[in-house]
C-alpha cells in the first residue's frame, strides 16, 4: 500500500514560523513535524510516499530527496496553485496507483499505530475520527456508529476526522483537475454506507498554532 502526506497548506495560523519555512518542516521535538510521519508510517511497513506542496515546497523536496535516508521511496505532487485536498489527491493520483491508498495530514501530531491502515479497505474510505478538540469543541464532522460513518444529523454525537484515512481512487471518479473539497465525495461515499471508521483513542493534535505546536511537544516530551 502507497501512503500520501498532505504537505500543501500554507500554515498562515502559524506565522511568523511559516513565513520562511514549509509548515511541515516546522520541529517538533527537534525534528520536522513531516519527518516524524514518514518514520510512523516506515514504521508501519510503508514504503512508497507521495508528498503534494505548494508554499516554499522546494524546501521539502530538498531537506527529504528520494527518502532514501529514512528507508523510504518518495516522490512529489507539487501544485502552481491552491487544490484544496480533494483536488490535490486527485492530481497525485497518477502517482498512487489503482488500489487503496493512505492519507496522513501533514500538520498533526499523533500516536496512532499507521500499521492499522493497511488492513483491507471495505467500501471506498475508511476514516479515523477523534473526539473533538478544545479548539472544536461542538462542530464534529461526521457520525461514527458500528464501524460506519454518516454525516451529521441533530442531536447525534459528532467526532472530528483526525485526518488520518484509506481512500479508494475510485471515490474520484467523474472528478476533473482543479480545485475541489474531499468532504463532498466522502458524504456521497457515506450515502451508500461505503466510508468505514474507527475512534483513535491514543494522543493527537492538529497543529495549526503555535499554541498547539507547544501543546503537541509536551505530549512528545511526555512519552520520551
Amino acid at each position: 500500500m502507497k501512503a500520501m502526506i498532505l504537505a500543501a497548506g500554507k500554515g498562515e495560523r502559524m506565522r511568523p514560523l511559516t513565513l520562511t519555512t514549509p509548515k511541515p518542516l516546522i520541529p517538533l521535538g527537534g525534528i520536522p513535524l513531516i519527518e516524524h510521519h514518514l518514520r510512523a508510517l516506515a514504521a508501519a511497513g510503508f514504503r512508497e510516499i507521495v508528498i503534494n506542496h505548494a508554499w516554499l515546497g522546494q524546501q521539502i523536496e530538498d531537506y527529504l530527496g528520494d527518502g532514501q535516508r529514512l528507508g523510504l521511496s518518495i516522490r512529489y505532487s507539487p501544485e502552481g496553485e491552491p487544490l484544496e485536498t480533494g483536488g490535490g489527491i486527485f492530481r497525485a493520483l497518477a502517482l498512487l496507483g489503482d488500489e487503496p491508498f493512505a492519507v496522513v495530514n501533514g500538520d498533526i501530531w499523533t500516536d496512532y499505530d499507521l500499521r492499522a491502515l493497511r488492513r483491507p479497505l471495505q467500501g471506498l474510505a475508511h476514516l479515523v475520527m477523534v473526539d473533538n478538540p478544545p479548539h472544536h469543541p461542538s462542530g464534529g464532522d461526521f457520525c461514527l456508529e458500528n464501524g460506519r460513518i454518516h454525516d451529521a444529523t441533530p442531536g447525534s454525537t459528532a467526532l472530528t476526522f483526525s485526518g488520518i484515512s484509506v481512500l479508494h481512487p475510485r471515490l474520484f471518479a467523474g472528478c476533473e483537475a482543479g480545485p475541489f473539497k474531499l468532504a463532498p465525495l466522502l458524504r456521497s461515499a457515506m450515502a451508500q454506507g461505503l466510508v468505514s471508521g474507527e475512534h483513535l483513542q491514543g494522543q493527537w493534535v492538529d497543529v495549526g498554532t503555535p499554541e498547539r505546536l507547544a501543546q503537541a511537544e509536551l505530549l512528545l516530551q511526555a512519552r520520551r
